[in-house]
């Protein structure tokens, strides 16, 4: 596995496909800034929790010039439900391969019941104009998360 990006480093361009069809590019949105946030799956309390906030918010994160995408492992069929149950404003990119997810060092190992399994870490990653790392939130609660992220985006 390499290392994850770090703060201040420049992210590797990937693309992937999105629930609002074809495909999306990091690259495509050079010169505005970027939240991305990757979460276990859809259609669980905390992820519908956590892209509902984010929903609730998408005006204020594009009001101070930002991008929102979520990332998860599902396939674009579920992120076409997960949209339309929730009314969610934003792209999700589907990471089946779990490529990009990889890269940001959020697959990982969890444990859950007894059980241990490879899945996302729920992270957030702030990308600045230029394409570069500018702030992370990894292993984030749901509560209060979109305010952190507020928060940083008003600096």
């Amino acid at each position: 596995m390499t290392k994850p990006i770090e703060i201040g480093q420049q992210v590797p361009d990937f693309t992937l496909p999105a629930s609002t069809g074809g495909t999306i590019s990091l690259s495509q949105y050079l010169g505005r800034k970027v939240l991305l946030y990757f979460y276990p799956k859809n259609m669980t309390p905390a992820c519908t929790q956590e892209a509902c906030e984010f929903r609730d918010a998408h005006d204020e994160i594009s009001a101070r010039g930002a991008v929102l995408l979520g990332i998860s492992p599902d396939s674009l069929a579920s992120h076409g439900r997960f949209t339309e149950k929730n009314s969610l404003p934003f792209p999700l990119l589907s990471d089946e391969e779990h490529r990009v997810s990889e890269m940001f060092g959020v697959w990982q190992l969890k444990k859950l019941y007894g059980k241990e399994f490879m899945g996302i870490v729920r992270s957030t990653f702030l990308i600045d104009e230029q394409g570069k790392l500018a702030a992370e939130w990894r292993k984030i609660r749901v509560k209060g998360h979109v305010e952190k992220a507020l928060d940083e985006l008003a600096k």
